[in-house]
Protein backbone atom coordinates (compact mmCIF):
# COMPACT_ATOMS: atom_id res chain seq x y z
CA UNK A 1 0.00 0.00 0.00
CA UNK A 2 0.95 3.59 -1.30
CA UNK A 3 0.46 4.91 2.44
CA UNK A 4 2.89 2.00 4.22
CA UNK A 5 5.94 3.37 6.09
CA UNK A 6 8.71 1.57 3.87
CA UNK A 7 11.24 -0.03 6.35
CA UNK A 8 14.84 -1.32 3.99
CA UNK A 9 16.19 -4.12 6.93
CA UNK A 10 19.48 -5.38 6.14
CA UNK A 11 20.87 -8.21 8.51
CA UNK A 12 22.70 -11.14 7.14
CA UNK A 13 21.39 -13.86 9.32
CA UNK A 14 18.32 -15.99 7.58
CA UNK A 15 16.02 -16.55 10.29
CA UNK A 16 16.76 -13.51 12.26
CA UNK A 17 15.94 -11.58 8.99
CA UNK A 18 12.72 -13.44 7.79
CA UNK A 19 11.22 -13.69 11.27
CA UNK A 20 11.90 -10.12 12.05
CA UNK A 21 10.25 -9.48 8.12
CA UNK A 22 7.51 -10.37 9.10
CA UNK A 23 6.67 -9.26 12.48
CA UNK A 24 7.27 -5.98 10.66
CA UNK A 25 5.01 -6.79 8.12
CA UNK A 26 2.10 -7.76 10.86
CA UNK A 27 2.89 -4.51 12.35
CA UNK A 28 1.57 -2.74 9.04
CA UNK A 29 5.23 -1.85 7.64
CA UNK A 30 6.37 -2.19 4.39
CA UNK A 31 10.00 -3.90 4.28
CA UNK A 32 12.67 -4.49 1.75
CA UNK A 33 15.47 -6.76 3.28
CA UNK A 34 19.00 -7.51 2.21
CA UNK A 35 21.52 -10.31 3.51
CA UNK A 36 24.27 -7.79 2.87
CA UNK A 37 25.55 -4.33 2.87
CA UNK A 38 26.25 -3.51 -0.99
CA UNK A 39 22.40 -4.85 -1.87
CA UNK A 40 21.20 -2.61 0.97
CA UNK A 41 23.09 0.14 -0.53
CA UNK A 42 21.90 -0.66 -3.95
CA UNK A 43 17.83 -1.26 -2.30
CA UNK A 44 18.50 2.12 -0.66
CA UNK A 45 19.53 4.42 -3.81
CA UNK A 46 16.73 2.28 -5.36
CA UNK A 47 13.85 3.14 -3.37
CA UNK A 48 14.62 5.49 -0.85
CA UNK A 49 12.72 3.96 2.78
CA UNK A 50 11.46 6.17 4.99
CA UNK A 51 13.83 3.90 8.02
CA UNK A 52 16.63 2.13 7.74
CA UNK A 53 17.51 -0.89 9.94
CA UNK A 54 20.82 -1.95 9.40
CA UNK A 55 23.16 -4.87 11.24
CA UNK A 56 26.44 -3.64 12.78
CA UNK A 57 28.02 -7.00 10.98
CA UNK A 58 27.14 -7.88 7.61
CA UNK A 59 29.53 -8.78 4.58
CA UNK A 60 30.34 -6.72 1.56
CA UNK A 61 29.60 -3.08 3.08
CA UNK A 62 29.37 -3.40 6.59
CA UNK A 63 26.61 -1.82 8.62
CA UNK A 64 28.52 1.14 9.68
CA UNK A 65 29.96 1.40 6.75
CA UNK A 66 26.63 1.54 5.07
CA UNK A 67 25.19 3.90 7.52
CA UNK A 68 27.95 6.65 6.17
CA UNK A 69 26.99 6.45 2.48
CA UNK A 70 23.30 6.53 3.49
CA UNK A 71 24.08 9.45 5.91
CA UNK A 72 26.09 11.15 2.91
CA UNK A 73 23.15 11.04 0.73
CA UNK A 74 20.25 11.59 2.85
CA UNK A 75 18.85 12.31 6.28
CA UNK A 76 16.31 9.28 6.41
CA UNK A 77 16.59 7.60 10.04
CA UNK A 78 18.92 4.99 10.50
CA UNK A 79 18.20 2.34 13.68
CA UNK A 80 21.68 0.25 14.14
CA UNK A 81 21.27 -3.19 15.23
CA UNK A 82 24.28 -4.64 17.12
CA UNK A 83 25.01 -7.82 19.07
CA UNK A 84 26.71 -6.51 21.75
CA UNK A 85 25.26 -3.72 23.84
CA UNK A 86 28.98 -2.32 25.27
CA UNK A 87 30.62 -2.72 21.80
CA UNK A 88 32.36 -0.28 20.29
CA UNK A 89 30.37 -0.91 17.50
CA UNK A 90 27.56 0.83 18.64
CA UNK A 91 29.69 3.77 19.29
CA UNK A 92 30.62 3.59 15.98
CA UNK A 93 27.52 3.64 14.60
CA UNK A 94 26.32 6.64 16.20
CA UNK A 95 29.25 8.30 15.02
CA UNK A 96 28.28 7.38 11.58
CA UNK A 97 25.36 8.88 11.60
CA UNK A 98 22.86 6.41 12.73
CA UNK A 99 20.19 7.79 14.77
CA UNK A 100 19.75 5.22 17.28
CA UNK A 101 20.37 1.38 18.19
CA UNK A 102 18.84 -1.77 19.14
CA UNK A 103 20.61 -4.57 20.74
CA UNK A 104 20.14 -7.96 19.92
CA UNK A 105 18.26 -10.10 20.82
CA UNK A 106 15.30 -8.19 20.75
CA UNK A 107 11.59 -8.29 21.71
CA UNK A 108 9.99 -7.39 18.64
CA UNK A 109 7.47 -5.25 20.30
CA UNK A 110 10.60 -3.23 21.67
CA UNK A 111 11.77 -2.88 17.69
CA UNK A 112 8.30 -1.08 16.69
CA UNK A 113 8.22 0.65 19.65
CA UNK A 114 11.82 1.98 18.89
CA UNK A 115 11.05 2.60 14.95
CA UNK A 116 7.83 4.24 15.63
CA UNK A 117 9.54 6.95 18.14
CA UNK A 118 11.98 7.86 15.58
CA UNK A 119 9.74 8.72 12.81
CA UNK A 120 7.77 10.74 15.10
CA UNK A 121 10.95 12.48 15.94
CA UNK A 122 11.53 12.73 12.03
CA UNK A 123 7.56 13.87 11.44
CA UNK A 124 8.34 16.77 14.45
CA UNK A 125 11.63 18.26 12.65
CA UNK A 126 10.04 17.62 9.28
CA UNK A 127 7.33 20.62 10.01
CA UNK A 128 4.36 18.88 11.74
CA UNK A 129 3.83 19.47 15.47
CA UNK A 130 7.68 20.68 16.47
CA UNK A 131 7.07 20.12 20.36
CA UNK A 132 7.53 22.72 23.55
CA UNK A 133 11.20 23.02 21.88
CA UNK A 134 9.93 25.13 19.25
CA UNK A 135 7.22 27.16 21.36
CA UNK A 136 7.14 30.69 20.23
CA UNK A 137 8.92 30.68 16.79
CA UNK A 138 10.87 33.00 15.57
CA UNK A 139 14.53 33.24 15.43
CA UNK A 140 17.04 32.66 18.22
CA UNK A 141 20.85 33.96 17.56
CA UNK A 142 23.58 32.66 20.21
CA UNK A 143 26.80 34.34 18.80
CA UNK A 144 27.36 33.50 15.29
CA UNK A 145 25.12 30.68 15.78
CA UNK A 146 21.27 31.43 14.42
CA UNK A 147 18.28 28.66 14.85
CA UNK A 148 14.87 29.84 12.40
CA UNK A 149 12.49 27.66 14.91
CA UNK A 150 9.91 28.35 12.26
CA UNK A 151 11.83 27.52 8.88
CA UNK A 152 13.66 24.81 10.78
CA UNK A 153 16.90 26.27 9.41
CA UNK A 154 20.22 26.70 11.42
CA UNK A 155 23.10 28.75 10.14
CA UNK A 156 26.76 29.52 11.92
CA UNK A 157 28.50 33.43 10.93
CA UNK A 158 25.80 33.35 8.07
CA UNK A 159 26.26 29.90 6.69
CA UNK A 160 23.81 27.01 6.67
CA UNK A 161 24.29 24.41 8.99
CA UNK A 162 23.45 20.76 7.71
CA UNK A 163 21.56 19.15 10.65
CA UNK A 164 19.66 15.63 10.79
CA UNK A 165 16.38 15.72 12.12
CA UNK A 166 17.68 13.99 15.50
CA UNK A 167 20.16 16.43 15.67
CA UNK A 168 17.79 19.55 14.77
CA UNK A 169 15.47 18.42 17.65
CA UNK A 170 18.67 18.67 19.88
CA UNK A 171 19.19 21.90 19.12
CA UNK A 172 16.21 23.02 19.72
CA UNK A 173 16.40 21.49 22.88
CA UNK A 174 19.31 23.37 24.22
CA UNK A 175 18.12 26.70 22.47
CA UNK A 176 14.80 26.57 24.33
CA UNK A 177 16.33 26.92 27.12
CA UNK A 178 19.61 28.52 26.59
CA UNK A 179 22.09 28.49 30.06
CA UNK A 180 19.68 25.61 31.82
CA UNK A 181 20.98 22.14 32.53
CA UNK A 182 19.67 19.22 30.81
CA UNK A 183 20.49 16.20 31.95
CA UNK A 184 20.89 12.90 29.56
CA UNK A 185 17.61 11.60 30.48
CA UNK A 186 16.30 14.52 30.14
CA UNK A 187 17.28 14.64 26.44
CA UNK A 188 16.62 10.88 26.26
CA UNK A 189 12.96 11.56 26.98
CA UNK A 190 12.58 14.71 24.78
CA UNK A 191 14.22 13.71 21.51
CA UNK A 192 14.24 10.34 21.75
CA UNK A 193 10.76 9.81 23.14
CA UNK A 194 12.48 7.63 25.83
CA UNK A 195 9.46 6.54 27.97
CA UNK A 196 11.96 3.84 29.71
CA UNK A 197 15.54 3.97 30.21
CA UNK A 198 17.96 4.70 27.56
CA UNK A 199 21.81 4.07 27.25
CA UNK A 200 23.20 7.68 27.22
CA UNK A 201 26.04 7.39 25.10
CA UNK A 202 23.12 7.95 22.47
CA UNK A 203 23.34 11.14 23.81
CA UNK A 204 27.09 11.76 23.90
CA UNK A 205 27.44 11.07 20.62
CA UNK A 206 24.59 13.57 18.92
CA UNK A 207 25.85 15.85 21.43
CA UNK A 208 29.52 16.04 19.50
CA UNK A 209 28.41 15.79 16.56
CA UNK A 210 26.78 18.45 17.08
CA UNK A 211 29.33 20.26 18.64
CA UNK A 212 31.24 19.89 15.42
CA UNK A 213 28.93 21.38 13.27
CA UNK A 214 27.78 24.64 15.46
CA UNK A 215 31.02 25.26 17.55
CA UNK A 216 32.96 22.99 19.90
CA UNK A 217 32.36 25.69 22.80
CA UNK A 218 28.69 26.11 22.27
CA UNK A 219 27.45 23.12 23.61
CA UNK A 220 28.97 23.29 27.53
CA UNK A 221 29.69 19.43 29.47
CA UNK A 222 28.62 20.22 33.29
CA UNK A 223 30.12 17.21 34.59
CA UNK A 224 27.97 15.22 36.54
CA UNK A 225 25.00 16.76 35.03
CA UNK A 226 24.82 16.98 31.89
CA UNK A 227 24.66 19.58 28.92
CA UNK A 228 23.74 23.26 28.19
CA UNK A 229 23.81 25.57 25.29
CA UNK A 230 26.08 28.84 26.01
CA UNK A 231 23.53 31.62 25.78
Amino acid sequence: MADQTHVLFVEDDDVIREATQLALERDGFAVTAMPDGLSGLESFRARRPDIALLDVMVPGLDGVSLCRRIRDESTVPVIMLSARADSIDVVLGLEAGADDYVTKPFDGAVLVARIRAVLRRFGHAGGGDRGDAAAGGGVLTFGELEVDTEGMEVRRAGRPVALTPTEMRLLLEFSSAPGTVLSRDKLLERVWDYGWGGDTRVVDVHVQRLRTKIGQDRIETVRGFGYKLRA
